[in-house]
């Protein structure tokens, strides 16, 4: 029983060295930030020192990955709490407390705060004023596809960048009053999306559905009807939110589903092994070729590329690609290089880690 107890105080001791620690590394963080006027990048990759690895790793190789983790981690926290000190610690989503966007934001940032606003275009604006440091945005569904709105928004908003993408598993579920039954429900409300991605249920059942502005604002609507007829398609989350039941749970077709998210900010990033470009070439046969070459022939894996029509151009298009690769070696410059000699515009969208 000894050598357990001498343990069990020696966890404890380093316990309580580690908390002033932390304390006085948040302190010095939080001096850096004044002194600079600016926080360090939430998102920015990075390592530690190498020293500081072999150290760590010198009785047990095994510990060198968790301590690169422990060191990340700590990374952000001290990037949040820089913003926090700066008055800069807003996040802008769209929708109310429980949509998909503010589980996603509560993930990405546990520690800010966070600030709902009505539409996707309000979060841009949001963030491009300086009221909200970052905003968080669906981008891409594994089921229903493109949120194409929002990338119609990251081409309309130029000074803005994308510096973190996030895959948040989805899985809906119909929520209804208590004392509802599956039997009782006439008419389902839901985000379009969501409705698409549980179609097959819908259909199955013989279900009208009426689409509203998220899944969160559906689940909000049936709380507030009285209506033990009335259900909606949403997040567990949202369900305790709201005082309802979980009716059917995994009700979305795509056992797989999950939405991507973008983080924006005005800060330009430059840290990641991915980018994605948004350009516009002449309307004019094998334009898109050329560029889809030079990528091809530079060496870079183009993981996607979408189009979209041009704004006020009817008839033409602006295209959106991401692409492997870290921006700042040469190789990518030299690429950006080659493509700006092809296409009309050219812009460095987003730069992240997957």
């Amino acid at each position: 029983m000894e050598p357990e107890q001498s343990v069990t105080q020696s966890v404890e001791e380093l316990d309580r060295q580690l908390a002033r620690l932390f304390c006085r590394r948040m302190e010095l963080a939080a001096l850096k930030a004044r002194e600079q006027g600016e926080a360090q990048p939430v998102f920015a990759s990075g390592t530690p020192d190498p020293e500081l690895i072999t150290e760590a790793a010198s009785e047990d190789p095994a510990l060198e990955k968790y301590y690169r983790a422990f060191w990340q981690t700590g990374y952000q926290l001290a990037a949040q709490y820089q913003m926090e000190v700066l008055g800069r610690s807003l996040v802008a989503y769209q929708g109310v407390e429980g949509a998909f966007s503010h589980i996603a934001l509560r993930k990405l940032f546990p520690q800010a705060g966070a600030k709902s606003y009505p539409t996707w275009a309000a979060v841009f604006d949001a963030v491009q004023s300086g009221e909200a440091a970052y905003g968080v945005l669906p981008f891409e569904n594994s089921n229903a596809g493109d949120v194409s709105a929002v990338l119609d928004l990251c081409f309309a908003y130029p000074e803005l960048h994308v510096c973190k993408v996030y895959d948040l598993p989805v899985r809906q579920n119909l929520l209804a009053l208590p004392g509802a039954k599956l039997a009782d429900i006439r008419r389902v409300v839901s985000h379009p999306q969501a409705i698409a991605q549980s179609a097959r249920f819908l259909n199955s059942l013989g279900l009208a559905s009426s689409e509203c502005l998220n899944t969160a604002v559906a689940a909000k609507q049936v709380a507030e009807s009285g209506d033990l007829t009335l259900a909606a398609i949403a997040s567990a989350e949202t369900a305790e939110l709201y005082g309802l039941q979980v009716l059917a749970a995994g009700i979305n077709s795509d056992g797989d589903n999950t939405t991507r998210f973008i983080v924006i900010t005005r800060e330009k990033p430059t840290g990641g092994d991915r980018f994605s470009l948004l350009f516009t070439v002449d309307h004019k046969a094998g334009q898109l070729a050329r560029v889809i070459q030079a990528i091809g022939a530079a060496g870079f894996n183009m993981e996607c590329i979408k189009s979209r029509p041009m704004p006020g151009v009817p008839f033409e298009y602006y295209f959106y690609v991401e692409l492997e690769g870290q921006p700042g070696e040469q190789a990518s410059k030299t690429l950006l290089e080659a493509l700006g000699q092809i296409c009309n515009t050219l812009r460095v969208l987003g730069v992240y880690t997957k």
